[in-house]
């Protein structure tokens, strides 16, 4: 069995994606999920190059080193559960961190600013800013309840951080529309 952690792989789409290309090379997938694949086979270097190959235009990398492979999974972990999981008022993000990936948060925090040159805490507000975005997007929920979904302490807390990252109040966002959302590999 050969795991393989793929870079950008961030929504379901990307999963449909990447089990096409896998299915397109003929490569037996024993498990997919966000950032990663799990191989029934080992993966040979000509086979190996055909898959960098077939994923690079699609926006996806395979990554080798670890250091690489820590970040992405620090990544997928914060849009999974900014994203699909949602995150429980109690949990503390470093906790979550730590106990996903089985490393102390202050390593996974000095790695990823290092690498990545912004630090986790950014990173996660940049994913829950962009979360915020959908549902204003999507106009199904006020102000008060997507502040809630989200565990902000407060509406004008939430409306503060998102005028801070994105320069907009989140009414003035509403009006302009989709235009201004990013994809989550891009946040």
């Amino acid at each position: 069995m050969t795991t393989l952690y793929i870079k950008n792989m961030v929504c379901q789409r990307c999963i449909m994606v990447v089990q096409q290309q896998m299915d397109a090379l003929h490569l037996q997938v024993a498990d997919i999920k966000l950032g990663e694949v799990k191989l029934k086979e080992t993966l040979q270097g000509e086979q190996r190059e055909a898959l960098k190959a077939a994923l690079l235009p699609l926006g996806f990398e395979l990554i080798d080193d670890r250091r690489s492979r820590l970040i992405e999974e620090i990544k997928v972990a914060i849009i999974d559960l900014v994203h699909h999981q949602g995150m429980d008022a109690k949990t503390k993000l470093s906790d979550h961190l730590s106990a996903t990936l089985q490393h102390d948060y202050a390593y996974l925090s000095a790695l990823f600013s290092k690498v990545e040159g912004s630090t986790i805490e950014k990173y996660f507000i940049a994913q829950r800013i962009e979360k915020v975005k959908e549902m204003l997007v999507y106009d199904e929920l006020s102000l008060s309840e997507i502040a809630l979904r989200l565990n902000y302490s407060s509406v004008a807390y939430l409306s503060n951080q998102f005028k801070k990252v994105t320069g907009l109040t989140p009414s003035h966002f509403k009006q302009l529309g989709r235009d201004r959302r990013k994809a989550l590999d891009q946040v």
